[in-house]
C-alpha cells in the first residue's frame, strides 16, 4: 500500500453541500438521543484514526471540557489550509462546510479510511452550535471558528507551531440533540477498542469536570483483544492469530475458545464495529464451519454427521479486523459490510490459515473439536426437549402456554407482552390490561440463569421454552424477526432486589438467546412506583426517592402517609394500570446494548462462575449503590 506524503488543497474532492444534515440528522448519525451524541465523537477521532492508518499520527487527545465542549487533538498532518484551487477558500472549510468533502475519495492521500464516506467531520459542523477549528501546519497555527455549519470569522494564523496535527473542539446543538451531556464510559469502551485495532495509536481520554484522565495503548493487537474480552472466562487455548496483506488492504484475524456456551464475534472493518456484520463474518463463519467439520471427520470423531455452525461457535471469541481501501457499508453508520468480494477473499484466508494452525496444532484442534462435539450433543438434546414442550403444548391455545393471556390484534407493532413476576401480580395484570393490544406471561419465580447453563438446559426450561414460543422469532441461527408476535416485550418485576435479579436473570436471557430483540429497540422494562402519597382523597404515585421529598415537602404529608410497594400484588388492578400499564401514563425504560463487548464482559462477570471478579466489581462499584430498607 504506497501512501502519499504530501496532503494539499488539490486532494480535497468536493461531492455535494450540507443541505439536509440539520432537517434529517438521524439519517446521518442514527439518533439524536445519547447514540447520535457521541456518534460525534466518533466521527471526529474517526478521522484522526485514519490519519493513523495512514502512518501520520501516534497519539488522540480527547477532552471533555467544563463547559459541556469535546476537543479531540491529534498529531497528524493537519487539514489542508491553503486556498481550494476551485472554491477560492481554505480547504479545511470546504471539508467542514461541504457534505461529501475530503481527502479520501481518490485514495491518494488515505489508502484507507474509516471516515469514507466525507461526511463526518462537516455533520459534526452543521449539529454543533459552535465549533473551534486549529491546523497546525508549516510552523503556524491556523484557526477558524464556525456555527451550525457556516464559518462565523476568516481562517486566521494565531501563533507559531511546532509539529503538526489538527485540533477540533465543537459544542453540541441542544435544538438538535435531547441530551449534551457525555458518557465517559461509553467513549472509553470505543477508544480501547480502537486501540487494540491500530495497535502503536495511543489514545488519552480526560474528563475536566471529574478530574479523570484514561490512557488507552495497545501493543499485543488483537491478540490482546481477544485476552481481554475472555479475561473472566476459562479459555481452552493460547488465542490463534492470522494477517494477510492485501493490494487493496489486510484482513486481520484473532481467535479464542472459552468454555462457556455463548459465541462473540465482533467484526471491524477500518476500526469501525460493524454490529450488523457483513460480508466479513459471513465469510468467517462459512470457513469456521467448513474446517472444524473437515478435521473432526478427518480424525474420525464424526461419522455421518454434520456439525452445525451453532455447534463449532459455541465458546468462540472472535475478532475479524478488514480494512479495505473500498469498503461499501450500508448506511452512513457504518454498520454492515456489503462488499461481495470479501466474504470469498476471508473464507479462503480463514480456511487455508486454520487448517494449517490445526496441522500443526493437533493439541489446540482436538479441544476445539470437542468442544463442538459436546455442542452437537446438547443441541440434539435441546431439539429432543422442544420436542416434548410443542407436543405438550399442543392442546392448549394454537401451541402457546395455557398461563399466557394474549391480546386480540395480531398486529405486532402495535402489541405488548408483559413478562410478570409472580403468578399474584401476573392475576392483577390480567385484570388491569387492554385486552386488545397488552398480553400477559406470568413468570413463575427466578428463571434459569442462562450464563451458567449449558443450551440444552435451558431448552429444557419450562419458563424459557414458554418465552420463546410467545415472543415466535426462534433463537440462534433459527432466529426470524419477521414473525415476532410483540412489538414491545416489557419485563415487569417487583421493586426489590428479588425483582431487580429476575430482570437481571431475563436480560441476560435475551442477550445470549435473542440479542437481536434488544438490538431492534423491543425489550423494555416497567418502572412501577415506589410508593403511594396520600393526602385527603388524592393519590400520587412516586418513582425515586428524591421524589418521594419533594412530594410530601409539596403536600405538607407527614412520614405516616406514605405507602411503599414492596411488590407488583400489592396493588389492585385499577393502580397497576395507572401507574405501570397505561401507556399515556406509565414510565417504561427502553434496554439497548451501546457495545455488545463490553455487555458481554459484564455479563460474564456478573452472572458467570467467576466469583472473584464478581466481588471485585462489587466492591469497586459498592459506592454507587442505594440501600433499601
Amino acid at each position: 500500500m504506497g501512501e502519499k506524503k504530501d496532503y494539499t488543497a488539490d486532494d480535497i474532492k468536493v461531492l455535494e453541500g450540507l443541505e439536509g444534515v440539520r432537517k434529517r440528522p438521524a439519517m446521518y448519525i442514527g439518533s439524536t438521543g445519547k447514540e447520535g451524541l457521541h456518534h460525534l465523537v466518533y466521527e471526529v477521532v474517526d478521522n484522526s484514526v485514519d490519519e493513523a492508518l495512514a502512518g501520520f499520527c501516534t497519539k488522540i487527545k480527547v477532552i471533555l471540557n467544563k463547559d459541556g465542549s469535546v476537543t479531540v487533538d491529534d498529531d497528524g498532518r493537519g487539514i489542508p489550509v491553503d486556498p481550494h484551487p476551485t472554491y477560492k477558500v481554505p480547504a479545511a472549510q470546504i471539508a467542514l462546510t461541504k457534505l461529501h468533502a475530503g481527502g479520501k475519495f481518490d485514495k491518494k492521500s488515505y489508502a484507507i479510511s474509516g471516515g469514507l464516506h466525507g461526511v463526518g467531520v462537516s455533520c459534526v459542523n452543521a449539529l454543533s452550535k459552535k465549533l473551534i477549528l486549529e491546523i497546525k501546519r508549516d510552523g503556524k497555527i491556523h484557526q477558524q471558528e464556525y456555527s451550525r455549519g457556516d464559518p462565523t470569522t476568516k481562517m486566521k494564523i494565531i501563533g507559531n507551531a511546532t509539529g503538526t496535527g489538527t485540533k477540533i473542539t465543537f459544542y453540541p446543538d441542544e435544538q438538535i440533540f435531547s441530551t449534551t451531556t457525555f458518557d465517559f464510559k461509553t467513549l472509553e469502551t470505543r477508544f480501547r477498542e480502537i486501540t487494540f485495532l491500530n495497535a502503536g495509536l495511543k489514545i488519552e481520554l480526560r474528563d475536566e469536570i471529574k478530574d479523570t484522565t484514561q490512557e488507552f495503548f495497545s501493543s499485543g493487537g488483537l491478540v490482546e483483544f481477544v485476552r481481554w474480552i475472555n479475561k473472566s472466562k476459562e479459555v481452552l487455548h493460547k488465542p490463534i492469530y492470522f494477517k494477510r496483506e492485501m493490494n487493496n488492504g489486510a484482513i486481520e484475524i484473532a481467535i479464542q475458545y472459552n468454555s462457556t456456551y455463548q459465541e462473540n464475534i465482533f467484526g471491524f472493518v477500518n476500526t469501525i464495529n460493524t454490529v450488523e456484520g457483513g460480508t466479513h463474518i459471513s465469510g468467517f463463519k462459512t470457513a469456521l464451519t467448513r474446517v472444524i467439520n473437515d478435521y473432526a471427520k478427518k480424525k474420525e470423531l464424526l461419522k455421518n454427521d454434520s456439525f452445525s455452525g451453532d455447534d463449532v461457535r459455541e465458546g468462540l471469541t472472535a475478532i475479524v479486523s478488514v480494512k479495505l481501501s473500498e469498503p461499501q457499508f450500508e448506511g452512513q453508520t457504518k454498520t454492515k459490510l456489503g462488499n461481495s468480494e470479501i466474504k470469498g477473499l476471508v473464507d479462503s484466508i480463514v480456511t487455508s490459515a486454520l487448517t494449517e494452525f490445526f496441522e500443526e496444532n493437533p493439541q489446540v484442534a482436538k479441544k476445539i473439536a470437542d468442544k463442538s462435539l459436546e455442542a452437537a450433543k446438547a443441541r440434539l438434546a435441546a431439539k429432543k426437549a422442544k420436542d416434548l414442550v410443542r407436543r405438550k403444548n399442543a392442546f392448549s391455545l394454537g401451541g402457546l402456554p395455557g398461563k399466557l393471556a394474549d391480546c386480540s390484534d395480531k398486529k405486532s407493532e402495535e402489541t405488548e407482552l408483559y413478562l410478570v413476576e409472580g403468578e399474584s401480580a401476573g392475576g392483577s395484570a390480567k385484570m388491569a390490561r387492554n385486552k386488545e393490544m397488552q398480553a400477559i406471561l406470568p413468570l413463575r419465580g427466578k428463571i434459569l440463569n442462562v450464563e451458567k447453563a449449558n443450551p440444552s438446559k435451558a431448552l429444557s426450561s419450562e419458563e424459557i421454552t414458554n418465552m420463546i414460543t410467545v415472543i415466535g422469532t426462534g433463537i440462534g441461527e433459527q432466529f426470524d424477526q419477521a414473525k415476532i408476535r410483540y412489538g414491545k416485550i416489557i419485563m415487569m418485576t417487583d421493586a426489590d432486589v428479588d425483582g431487580e435479579h429476575i430482570k437481571t436473570l431475563l436480560l441476560t436471557f435475551f442477550f445470549r438467546f435473542m440479542p437481536q430483540l434488544i438490538e431492534h429497540g423491543h425489550i423494555y422494562a416497567a418502572m412501577p412506583p415506589l410508593y403511594r402519597v396520600r393526602k385527603g382523597q388524592k393519590d400520587v404515585y412516586v418513582y425515586t426517592d428524591e421524589e418521594l421529598k419533594k412530594v410530601t415537602a409539596e403536600l405538607g404529608v407527614t412520614e405516616g402517609g406514605v405507602t411503599r410497594f414492596k411488590g407488583l400484588g400489592e396493588m389492585n388492578s385499577n393502580q397497576l394500570w395507572d401507574t405501570t400499564m397505561n401507556p399515556k401514563t406509565r414510565k417504561i425504560k427502553k434496554i439497548y446494548i451501546e457495545d455488545a463487548i463490553e455487555a458481554d464482559r459484564i455479563f460474564t462477570m456478573l452472572m458467570g462462575d467467576d466469583v472473584q471478579a464478581r466481588k471485585d466489581f462489587i466492591q469497586e462499584n459498592a459506592h454507587e449503590a442505594k440501600l433499601d430498607i
